[in-house]
């Protein structure tokens, strides 16, 4: 069975003009489809399966990342249902020649995985099997002290 950990995935993306808005910060949109394609790769790591997005539960904008900063995407699937996965995300804005980060972005997604005719696949349960994927997971359920 797939552990937290196993499932967790960071990538960089360096914002360039053509990803900005006219506040000369990343577009919001830009930045949720990053965290799209990234949750769904920690899915379907997960799930053996492809998988879809099926809902964005929550989606806060704390800060904004600037043309020239690397936005850091981070994703680790957290829970699971009979097909669903729920992914936990979080960005952060990186200076890329210290490689200083700050919290910019967290959300939470749902995939459904599927199979080759689009209909709904069971997904394996989820383990915790370490004291970092325990910490991963309290974090993403909210019970982090």
């Amino acid at each position: 069975m797939p552990t937290v950990c196993e499932t967790h995935i960071e990538n960089r993306f360096r914002v360039q003009p053509n990803h900005a808005n006219n506040n000369n910060t990343l577009h919001g949109g830009n930045l949720m489809k990053w965290l799209d394609e990234t949750a769904a790769m920690s899915a379907m790591r997960f799930a053996g399966e492809t998988c879809v997005t099926a809902r964005v539960n929550e989606l806060d904008f704390e800060r904004p990342i600037r043309i020239g900063d690397i936005a850091l995407v981070e994703a680790y699937v957290y829970d699971a249902g009979r097909s669903s996965v729920h992914v936990a995300l979080r960005a952060w804005r990186e200076e890329p020649r210290t490689g200083e980060t700050e919290k910019t972005t967290e959300s939470s997604f749902t995939f459904v995985a599927i199979d080759e005719s689009g209909k709904p696949q069971p997904v394996p349960e989820l383990t915790v099997e370490s004291d970092s994927g325990r910490r991963l997971r309290e974090r993403a359920l909210g019970d982090e002290p």
